[in-house]
């Protein structure tokens, strides 16, 4: 099934579906939000973490209170010695090992044979195409028994999430989409990391505050939003990986099955 290929009888039942959710766990603490979902979506959830200091909160909230909710990561190949770091203490600290989810190398090795190893540098659409092999492949693999998908977003992190809701549907991976940490503030999740101790890449505290690959990351200066440190040379209206738009996702091998969430 292509990823906009939804019939209306189904986008009707995601978004009843969602309404309701989202009257039963909106004044929820997080913690209680998290253990209804994952009984509602028994073996149908998932989180997936890249090791930001959000993700952490979340992955600790998880991991400390035994809620079995899946947790796994995109390894694009192209990421920071320190966010390997991060993978690591997690894993020992919380006694878990996260799922790694890796690029065809088929793919990768097509790309940097035909474009060279920085091909994201030379227009958008080439660093979509980075992207999409690196992260949407991988997470289109991923969610492919899943129903309901966590993330660490948070509506203050950039313009192009501004009106992010608590659940919400994703079109592109056919799943209803749950975004815990929506209204928290950057303080917000500094004091809940310091309060409870939570392991966190050192990368964050040399200015970058939101950290994806190497290559397309950098410090961010005094002044700049969160993610001015992620693709700096585009436009700030076109920052996202494809991860987190809900729009038709270019691919020969993109294939996205029907949802089975049922009322």
């Amino acid at each position: 099934m292509d990823a906009q290929d939804f019939s209306v009888e189904q986008r009707k039942i995601n978004l009843n579906m969602i309404q309701e959710l989202t009257q039963k766990i909106q004044n929820l603490p997080i913690e209680e939000q998290l253990e209804f979902l994952a009984k509602e979506f028994e073996g149908r959830i998932a989180f997936s973490t890249s090791f930001g200091q959000e993700d952490q909160i979340i992955s600790h909230i998880i991991l400390s209170n035994n809620i079995p909710i899946e947790i796994f990561t995109l390894d694009t190949g192209r990421m920071f010695e320190e966010t390997y770091k991060i993978w690591n203490i997690t894993n020992k600290k919380y006694n878990t090992k996260i799922t790694a989810y890796f690029p065809d190398k088929n793919e990768v090795e097509k790309m940097v044979k035909e474009k060279g190893i920085y091909s994201f540098y030379n227009s958008i659409d080439d660093r979509k195409e980075c992207c999409n092999i690196r992260k949407v492949y991988p997470l289109t693999r991923a969610l492919k028994n899943i129903d309901l998908w966590i993330t660490g977003l948070r509506a203050e992190q950039s313009v192009t999430r501004t009106d992010l809701a608590l659940l919400e549907e994703n079109k592109t991976f056919n799943v209803i989409k749950f975004n815990p940490l929506t209204k928290w503030t950057y303080q917000d999740v500094l004091d809940y990391i310091k309060q409870n101790n939570i392991p966190y890449n050192e990368l964050h505290d040399k200015g970058f505050l939101s950290i994806g690959c190497a290559p397309c990351t950098r410090a961010v200066k005094k002044g700049e939003d969160i993610r001015a440190g992620r693709w700096w040379w585009e436009s700030k209206d076109k920052k996202e990986c494809g991860l987190h738009v809900d729009s038709k996702v270019e691919t020969r091998n993109l294939k996205i099955e029907s949802s089975k969430i049922k009322l």
